[in-house]
């Protein structure tokens, strides 16, 4: 019986199809915009392909594993714009934490730069595709490296595949946690700046008061001739020794990020 009805309406297999494709783009949502908004996935090195490939991959998985139980009406209701409007606040909101927390290293670089006097020294970031000063663009691709070289991506993309399960994709959750966890990550990341560049500006600040003491019983010595070949030189010597230092400091950058990440997403699901 059931043969012959699909025989006589074979558009009923047409609306599971499209009911599979519904829920499909549901899940897909929080990913992309994950994606877009992401460390290293947001660079403009990365291929929107790849990009677009890898929001594929990881929302099959997703999707073989969650059961998402939607209804066509849902993209045309007030509800369903309310559903979409919070995957992408979540996937988005997930990945500028992570981008906010790691701008403490461009911010760091930006005032050693500025402190040093290597302001000038700049040009074209590969990652946000604007210019910046090249000790900032250094650090940033040092942080890089540490998120790669730990796994922090996998980690990331793992966390944000998780969070299906504290929040499934048709409850709706108050904002505030997500608000709550961008406001804490922008502290967060002044913090990590400034212990970042720190012992740098330590240094320079140092140099510049024996430089200025120096001056003002030799005035005949000329202040940028003598000054700022040695205060770009000390900034170069500093950022030479405090290498292995940056690095563990970058480490504990990527699992803070992490941690907060994580914990913003079971906020949401406290909320």
């Amino acid at each position: 019986m059931g043969e012959n009805v699909n025989e006589i309406l074979p558009g009923l297999d047409f609306q599971n199809l499209i009911q599979f494709l519904l829920a499909f783009f549901l899940t897909s949502i929080r990913l992309s915009a994950f994606l877009i908004a992401a460390p290293l996935f947001n660079a403009a090195f990365f291929m929107v392909r790849i990009r677009i490939l890898i929001a594929m991959v990881v929302s099959v998985i997703v999707f073989s594993t969650q059961e998402v139980q939607v209804d066509v009406s849902v993209l045309t209701s007030a509800f369903g714009i309310v559903v979409i409007a919070k995957e992408i606040a979540i996937g988005a909101t997930a990945g500028l934490i992570l981008t906010i927390m790691f701008s403490a290293a461009t911010l760091a670089g930006e005032k050693i730069a500025t402190s040093a006097g290597l302001s000038y020294a700049a040009q074209v970031d590969p990652v946000s595709g604007v210019q910046t000063p090249v000790v900032s663009q250094i650090l940033a691709l040092f942080l890089l490296a540490v998120f790669i070289s730990a796994d922090g991506h996998l980690a990331s993309l793992r966390i944000i595949i998780e969070s299906y399960d504290f929040v499934p994709i048709g409850t709706l959750t108050l904002p505030s946690a997500l608000i709550q966890g961008g406001m804490e990550a922008t502290g967060s990341m002044f913090l990590n700046a400034s212990i970042i560049m720190l012992p740098v500006i330590i240094v320079v600040l140092l140099i510049n008061v024996a430089a200025g003491i120096i001056t003002r019983s030799a005035p005949q010595l000329n202040l940028f001739s003598f000054v700022f070949p040695i205060t770009i030189l000390g900034a170069f010597i500093v950022l030479y020794f405090s290498l292995g230092h940056l690095g563990h400091a970058f480490s504990d950058l990527v699992n803070v990020s992490l941690d907060h990440l994580m914990q913003t997403i079971m906020g949401l699901n406290d909320g």
